[in-house]
């Protein structure tokens, strides 16, 4: 994995790079109290938040008033979904149908298009706020200790990009030469990174956020689809500014050699479904935890969800997928090797898919779920047995009498120890572990006690965290 910070370009994030101003410029270095370094990865919770939808007003100063709640939950790296002016032509209203088939004016106005379909990179779409705002977001996260990444879509445009009338020669052509959207995305046009000149635009796009903004990197759409060698210059070019942290949409172990520091656990995210729906058992996490072993380098990161915007709108909420075993995985994102997600709306147990391509809102009322991320947002920053950053502690799987249904493991670091047991099936176990002793739960309080070739009653998806 590469490496993201040298200590020239930490001191230079320090003193460099800082404009005063209301006109987007950076906030000061005095203000300035979070940074990427090499041990943000270690503790951090990832916040995917949806601007549009994640207030009635949908605009950046709704949003910013919550940041101390997302503190709370641990949360140190803020990923914002698109925050760019979309495109109008073959704008969306629907996966398969366009705004321009539809012909009521009134009803026209509902469809926002999509926040994958950018028709200017330098741009923040109005309907969020002004540039003064968004600079007043990341000054509030930075003070929180949270670093703000930008979604950023580096393998289409929308139609009406200037590129496509200025720089037609940036754009994929078919046979007869005429430019295509990628894959049935009908509302963007495919960039071609044989272009040199292309990589170059873009990358300076790129650079224009963390100069003018201070933001701290990208979480990088479709990434795969981008030419690797693209995603290696532009990390070097950009670590040049300041530091950053480049999250890929992928998982694609080459990526991950140079360019970026996460990237997605895609697989284990389909694992946990499968196993709540009763298609697979703990065997296939634990085939996917030696795949992982043995195919990637030590100090590459996961990011591990049960949901995020594609698999909330399009697959289906988490409760849809995951029904009773949602807060079984959710605790197992936390305690894995890896750094864990929250998309906004599952602190608030979000039973609904949000609308993609016009205005949605989630709820804000407290139930089960926040109490939840909130302590396991604590134990994740407290204790280093939990680290799954570039030096991660370490999985150690222990044995049950019962292990394609109970998962349990160990991890640890230092002399910081944190046991996760769970019973990862829809029926009762009756299980042997290889534990004595009276043991507290870290979720519940309660002191559980054990003796040498007990079983112990496991409900369906109940589960147990101890730490030493």
């Amino acid at each position: 994995m590469r490496n993201i910070i040298l200590s020239a370009l930490v001191i230079a994030s320090l003193i460099g790079c800082k404009k005063e101003g209301k006109s987007g410029g950076s906030s000061s270095s005095n203000n300035e109290t979070a940074s990427v370094t090499p041990e943000l990865a270690d503790n951090a919770v990832i916040y995917e938040a949806n601007i549009r939808q994640y207030s009635p007003e949908g605009t950046f100063n709704a949003f910013i008033h919550d940041i101390p709640k997302l503190k709370k939950m641990g949360v140190k790296i803020l990923w914002l979904m698109p925050i760019h002016e979309i495109g109008y032509k073959n704008r969306k209203a629907t996966s398969n149908k366009s705004v321009v088939d539809i012909e009521d004016v009134i009803e026209k106005k509902i469809y926002l298009g999509s926040p994958y379909s950018v028709r200017d990179y330098r741009s923040i779409n109005h309907i969020y706020g002004s540039k003064e705002d968004f600079q007043y977001l990341v000054n509030t996260a930075h003070k929180n200790g949270m670093i703000v990444i930008l979604d950023w879509v580096a393998n289409h445009t929308a139609w009406d990009h200037p590129w496509v009338a200025q720089h037609p020669e940036y754009y994929t052509r078919d046979k007869d030469r005429k430019m295509i959207a990628p894959f049935d995305w009908s509302d963007v046009a495919e960039l071609d990174y044989n272009n040199q000149n292309l990589r170059k635009a873009m990358i300076e796009d790129m650079k224009y956020w963390i100069n003018e903004f201070n933001v701290d990197g990208f979480r990088c759409d479709v990434a795969g689809e981008v030419p690797t060698d693209f995603w290696e210059t532009a990390s070097v070019e950009l670590n040049k500014v300041k530091p950053v942290f480049m999250l890929a949409e992928a998982e694609k172990p080459e990526l991950m050699k140079k360019a970026f520091d996460m990237q997605y656990g895609w697989e284990v995210h389909h694992i946990f479904n499968d196993i709540a729906k009763g298609k697979k058992t703990v065997k296939a996490f634990d085939e996917y935890m030696q795949k992982v072993k043995d195919s990637l380098q030590p100090d590459d990161i996961h990011m591990n969800f049960t949901s995020n915007h594609d698999e909330n709108s399009w697959n289906g909420t988490e409760y849809e997928r995951m029904n009773n075993a949602v807060e079984v995985f959710t605790a197992l994102t936390y305690v894995m090797p890896g750094v864990p997600l929250i998309y906004n709306g599952q602190e608030y147990d979000l039973k609904k898919r949000l609308k993609f391509f016009e205005k949605d809102t989630i709820p804000h009322t407290v139930g089960k779920m926040k109490p939840v991320y909130e302590k396991l947002g604590k134990l994740k920053i407290e204790n280093p047995a939990l680290h799954g950053g570039k030096n991660p502690a370490g999985y150690n799987r222990l044995e049950t009498s019962a292990d394609d249904k109970v998962l349990a493991f160990e991890r640890e670091k230092g002399n910081k120890k944190v046991m996760f047991i769970a019973n990862l099936s829809r029926r009762s176990q009756n299980v042997e572990l290889s534990l004595e002793g009276n043991l507290q739960d870290y979720m519940t309080g309660r002191t559980i006690s054990f003796t040498k070739g007990q079983k112990t009653k496991l409900e369906p998806w109940q589960y147990y965290i101890f730490v030493n």
